[in-house]
């Protein structure tokens, strides 16, 4: 039996690029497909998880959604990776911020993600697996932070897999220097770690789990951007 189409990715090899930006809205990437790709055709619409594949400055690449929560991304990034011969993902999304330093609408690159998923049992190793981000796409994300003038924090986050809980622990994850939560970025990086592929997480702070601080519909709108535009400059 053919590996392609997926059960959850409706495409054919070769409709995907081997860059692939990648949003828990499928919304989301429909807007960078309006917005950054030329000439996109979409190439997904299986559970209603959008994806489309075009060239931004004459280079291909595809962008797409995939949901929430660590289950979903480890089910999208593994067949990406496997079957659809992906080589790097970098995932653009929100985060809440547990660091006083960072606020609204900077920018987190994680260069590792702390877990509380038993996702990493998979793999039957003898200790703990530290997933981390490929360096070079790090590198390039803070160097384009920098030209562009977007306040950023490189460093830790903690991909939980609930987002609704009865005690987050958030005051420990914050003495261990870690600097924000989010819910993906962990399976990502152990997927990429497995296939030999290379991934990044770009993150915008939308909320502020220490001091309450939310978004308000026209930052969201002005600033949820910057990330993207960042993850644009890492297409090679």
């Amino acid at each position: 039996m053919a590996n392609v189409p997926t059960p959850h990715i409706g495409a054919q090899l070769g409709e995907i690029a081997s860059t692939v930006i990648m949003a828990g809205d499928p919304l989301r990437a429909k807007f960078m497909a309006d917005n950054f790709l030329e000439n996109p055709v979409q190439f997904n619409n299986v559970r209603g998880m959008l994806g489309f594949t075009g060239t931004y400055n004459g280079k291909r690449v595809s962008v797409m959604g995939h949901g929430m929560g660590i289950p979903s991304i480890g089910i999208y990034t593994y067949e990406l990776f496997n079957f659809y011969n992906v080589e790097t993902i970098i995932r653009v999304g929100s985060a809440g911020s547990i660091h006083p330093d960072l606020h609204i609408g900077d920018l987190v690159l994680a260069m590792g993600a702390c877990t509380n998923s038993n996702y990493g049992m998979q793999y039957e190793l003898p200790g703990t697996f530290a997933p981390i981000a490929d360096f070079k796409l790090l590198r390039g994300a803070a160097d384009a932070c920098d030209r562009m003038g977007y306040s950023y924090k490189v460093g830790n986050v903690f991909s939980s897999d609930t987002f609704y809980t009865e005690n987050a622990h958030n005051d420990k994850w914050m003495n261990m220097g870690v600097l924000a939560v989010e819910m993906e970025a962990s399976a990502l990086y152990m997927n990429a770690a497995r296939a030999g592929k290379r991934a990044l997480t770009i993150l915008t702070v939308s909320d502020h789990i220490l001091t309450g601080e939310v978004t308000t519909a026209e930052q969201r709108q002005t600033t949820f951007t910057n990330m993207m535009h960042v993850a644009f400059t890492l297409i090679s």
